[in-house]
């Protein structure tokens, strides 16, 4: 029997294989999903309504101290801790406070040796890094690594938009509704309505309630359209009203 033939007999066979393993796994995901009302092991301060983590999660540690809003999406394997190492008592306060409406995506971290605070309705992208703790490297006669690390808050404001891969450092201050270019490193204080990019992150624009923009923006803003997605640009379509 040539092997085009014996393909053709399993085909069938391969075909409801693959159906069968994906709706096992979504029946696993749906499963191993956390929500307020099926948190699984984890017993976080606060997961508010409509919040969910998809599964897998990724490391999730002194939840405890860990407070999630309303309505958040945790994509896939994020990493959410608090504390330097697991089973440590951080004490009565939060360490980490995650707004409504916020969206973390797959593969993001938040670690959290000291206070993370992320405002309602900000997104990130995925793998995102937000950490308050950064190596020191003040004794040239010990590695890295082994060297006690510096620990600073994070705050991060709200509408705010992450792009995939930004990392931002301790002690990282955002205002509202900044915007983060993918990739850029973040640390100190960002203006509201700002967008920042590079390693380290820079302002390349800012938002002027006298000028607009500045420098103002290359593309003209969306145009909604009835019954489909916006289209960029252009003259409204035919029964906006525009």
């Amino acid at each position: 029997m040539s092997e085009n033939v014996y393909a053709a007999l399993t085909a069938p066979v391969r075909r409801a294989a693959t159906r069968a393993v994906h709706r096992g796994w979504r029946l696993v995901q749906e499963a191993g999903a956390v929500t307020a009302g099926h948190p699984g092991r984890l017993r976080f301060r606060r997961i508010g309504e409509g919040t969910r983590l998809a599964f897998p999660q990724g490391t999730v540690f002194g939840e405890r101290w860990i407070e999630l809003g309303d309505y958040c999406v945790v994509g896939e394997q994020v990493t959410l801790t608090a504390g330097l190492v697991p089973g440590l008592d951080l004490g009565p306060d939060p360490y980490v406070t995650v707004g409504d409406g916020v969206v973390i995506g797959r593969g993001s971290h938040v670690i959290a040796d000291t206070r993370v605070t992320i405002g309602s309705d900000t997104y990130c992208g995925p793998y995102v890094y937000i950490t308050t703790t950064n190596h020191s490297y003040d004794d040239p006669a010990t590695p890295v690594g082994k060297q006690w690390p510096r620990i600073a808050p994070v705050a991060i404001g709200p509408g705010c938009w992450l792009g995939t891969g930004a990392v931002i450092l301790p002690g990282a201050v955002l205002g509202r509704n900044v915007v983060v270019a993918a990739g850029s490193v973040v640390r100190g204080d960002v203006p509201d309505h700002a967008v920042v990019a590079g390693a380290p992150a820079r302002v390349v624009r800012s938002y002027d309630p006298a000028g607009g923009w500045q420098p103002p923006l290359r593309t003209p803003p969306p145009v909604p359209v009835q019954g489909g997605a916006p289209q960029e640009g252009g003259p409204p379509a035919r029964g906006t009203g525009g």
